[in-house]
């Protein structure tokens, strides 16, 4: 078994397509094809069930993809240690975050770090931090950018970069927004707009109202800020938020104080074992605020 054909296989598993994923490699797709052949039977076993439209895995597939995630994450960690010490940075960064955490300004850390480092290829994904968290230690990513949900797996060390507070936004005209503040208690069965499960406030607001002891349900489930805020700008319903998402419309939404709520800290999340690009990133990384 070589690493190429754990790369190969990884590919396919991925893409679920040996078309894209024979694109994605760069090779021909009768390459492809009679690579991961070679590895099924070095194996003794089917690792996809394929047909006309994609692929996908058998149980034998999915119980191999952990495993050749990580070893292929392992000798890229062990290259661009040999890299390092050679007084270079080479390989791969693969970064993820969740929109909108109004702590880091990501796409200027990214530029002064490929300006620093030409040699690193450099990839971003955006999802919820919890996903995020899951994927540093299952070595898919390198670090994240991530809301301290309290969901740490082993092997995740989390740096935390700042903390502010959460609050209810709600439309100019709901009953709340003439209230100095509000306590919890005041959300139960009150029409909700959230994020989807896994994102930072979903997992936040979620743990907050089972320990005030009522389920959190929201009625509109969004993956991104702004058409949170155009829902609650309609007065669809009211959303539980950081008090930066408020300052995005202070002039359309009103902001209300939530007594009981928990705070919202932004962490990077990087493995026990940093690669040395990810050491590097680390250490150029520069919160905006500490606190806010």
């Amino acid at each position: 078994m070589e690493l190429r054909q754990l790369q190969h296989f990884v590919a396919v598993a991925e893409e679920r397509h040996f078309t894209r994923a024979a694109e994605l490699l760069r090779i021909s797709q009768s390459g492809l094809s009679a690579s991961i052949r070679s590895l099924e039977q070095e194996l003794g076993t089917s690792l996809f069930v394929r047909s006309t439209r994609r692929v996908e895995l058998t149980a034998a597939g999915q119980a191999l993809l952990a495993d050749s995630v990580r070893t292929l994450a392992s000798a890229a960690a062990a290259r661009d240690a040999v890299a390092a010490v050679r007084g270079l940075l080479r390989g791969r960064l693969t970064i993820g975050a969740e929109p909108c955490l109004g702590s880091v300004d990501l796409p200027a850390e990214l530029a002064s770090f490929r300006t620093a480092n030409p040699g690193v290829e450099v990839r971003l994904r955006y999802s919820g931090s919890e996903e995020l968290v899951d994927d540093v230690a299952g070595g898919r990513i390198d670090v994240a950018l991530v809301v301290d949900t309290g969901h740490t797996p082993p092997g995740v060390r989390l740096r935390r970069l700042s903390t502010q507070e959460m609050l209810v936004l709600c439309h100019p005209e709901h009953r709340f927004a003439s209230r100095e503040s509000i306590p919890l208690e005041s959300l139960r069965g009150e029409p909700l707009v959230g994020f989807q499960e896994g994102w930072g406030a979903q997992a936040l607001a979620r743990r907050a109202f089972a320990a005030a002891g009522f389920d959190y349900r929201a009625a509109m489930e969004v993956n991104d800020v702004h058409p949170l805020l155009d829902l609650v700008g309609y007065n669809l319903g009211v959303a539980v938020v950081p008090t930066s998402f408020a300052r995005k419309r202070p002039d359309a939404l009103r902001a209300v104080p939530l007594q009981g709520a928990p705070d919202w800290t932004v962490a990077v999340a990087v493995s026990d074992q940093p690669s040395p690009a990810a050491s590097a990133f680390l250490a150029q990384l520069r919160p905006q605020a500490k606190s806010s």
